[in-house]
């Protein structure tokens, strides 16, 4: 995803130790033909959040993505993650199952021509339940919605490894690889989000 950095020598300021990963871009130039159903027997809805309250945010971004070293926006100030999540390009929807949140996809419109599947993923507490292809059928149908020529996403080998098959089988094509470098949330800036957001949680 786009919250990967690119490959330099050292360690973080913060002293974690950092995990070298290789990252594939993939694009698709065409919509599907057709999209996955919904599981049945599995109550799922999807939300549109315009301008989410950033502790909301948090929240969201922690729980999906902290069993894969997400960190790089829940190091952001109040004003950095406002101006990046509030901004007009940006769209986020939630994923909720039995009424709960359970996963986010977020949308980057970089251009009239180019729409950037940014973020996307489900809590593990809802792993196995059959959910990934629809969810991920209804992001690739969000982002075609405005016609663009291009909706493009990234993975990594940090991410879950169903993720690079899942994409390829919706119909992304790799075009490129790097090399990327991910810096852990150390304990104490974990400590700090229990702290001052309530956000607890993970391995």
């Amino acid at each position: 995803m786009s919250w990967l950095r690119p490959n330099r020598a050292g360690q973080a300021a913060n002293g974690a130790e950092p995990l070298d990963t290789t990252i594939t871009y993939l694009r698709m130039e065409r919509p599907p033909a057709t999209y996955p159903a919904k599981p049945a027997n599995v109550h799922a809805a999807l939300l549109a959040v315009p301008e989410p309250p950033l502790h909301f945010y948090r929240y969201l971004y922690f729980q999906v993505g902290i069993h894969w070293n997400w960190e790089a926006r829940l190091r952001m100030d109040d004003a950095a993650l406002r101006r990046a999540v509030h901004a007009e390009p940006c769209e986020i929807t939630v994923l909720y199952v039995d009424g709960a949140p359970a996963g986010f996809f977020e949308l980057n419109r970089k251009s009239e021509s180019h729409t950037d599947l940014a973020y996307f993923g489900m809590m593990p507490h809802v792993h196995g339940m059959g959910l990934g292809r629809w969810f991920l059928g209804r992001a690739i149908e969000a982002a075609w919605s405005a016609e663009p020529e291009e909706v493009t996403v990234n993975t990594c080998t940090l991410d879950h490894p169903a993720a690079l098959p899942l994409y390829q089988k919706m119909g992304f094509r790799p075009y490129r690889q790097s090399q990327g470098r991910v810096h852990p949330l150390t304990e104490n800036e974990r400590t700090g989000l229990s702290t001052r957001f309530g956000i607890t949680g993970g391995p």
